[in-house]
């Protein structure tokens, strides 16, 4: 019988605010990353995909599970979500 808490993939929501949605061209989607991924390994493979995605990765903060991420190495599990916040201009 095959062992079930051995994952190898996890599916991650990934959600897009303000310029990092214009960049990324959606609001929302599910990544599935092998398990064991970090917050930084889900933004370098996002930040792959265009060069104006990359410039806006590099200036956001993100948020996991609506906890403030500190370390970009954190480890992302099955069915968390990861939301890109791009600096908000105003006060």
């Amino acid at each position: 019988m095959a062992d079930v808490s051995a994952t190898t993939t996890v599916a991650v929501t990934v959600r897009f605010f303000a310029a990092a949605r214009a960049a990324a061209g959606t609001e929302c989607e599910t990544l599935t990353v092998p398990a064991g991924t970090t917050v930084q390994g889900v933004i370098d493979e996002l930040a792959s995909r265009s060069t104006d995605l990359s410039r806006v990765l590099a200036r956001c903060s993100y948020l996991c599970d609506e906890v403030a991420v500190r370390d970009t190495g954190l480890a992302l599990s099955n069915a968390q979500t990861l939301d890109v916040l791009p600096p908000f201009a105003g006060g």
